[in-house]
């Protein structure tokens, strides 16, 4: 497991400036984006200035900017933890007689 030296709130504002880099590279106002993502205006602001957004939200934006498939590899490695299921011990090859 890696360790990250950035809190939550400081990747939130670093996707929050990069999507806002990619609006803008796209030519699409606040307001153009907001009305094709289907939030209000003022929310994406906040999104933009915070970091703070819904998740289906944040996926409306990916969509209309065109990078949705990078939200879709999100977590593609993980393997599933189960506190409850032991792990199967490998058995060791006994001594011969």
């Amino acid at each position: 497991m890696s360790l990250s030296m950035k809190t939550p709130k400081e990747v939130s504002l670093e996707i929050a400036a990069r999507l806002k880099a990619k609006r803008l590279s796209q030519n699409l106002t606040q307001a153009g984006l907001a009305t094709r993502a289907g939030m209000s205006t003022p929310s994406l602001k906040r999104f933009e200035k915070t970091g703070e957004i819904s998740f289906v939200s944040l996926l409306n934006i990916a969509l209309v900017l065109d990078c949705l498939d990078e939200c879709d590899k999100l977590f593609v490695n993980t393997k599933p933890v189960s506190l409850f299921i032991k792990e199967p011990k490998i058995r060791k090859r006994g001594r011969l007689k």
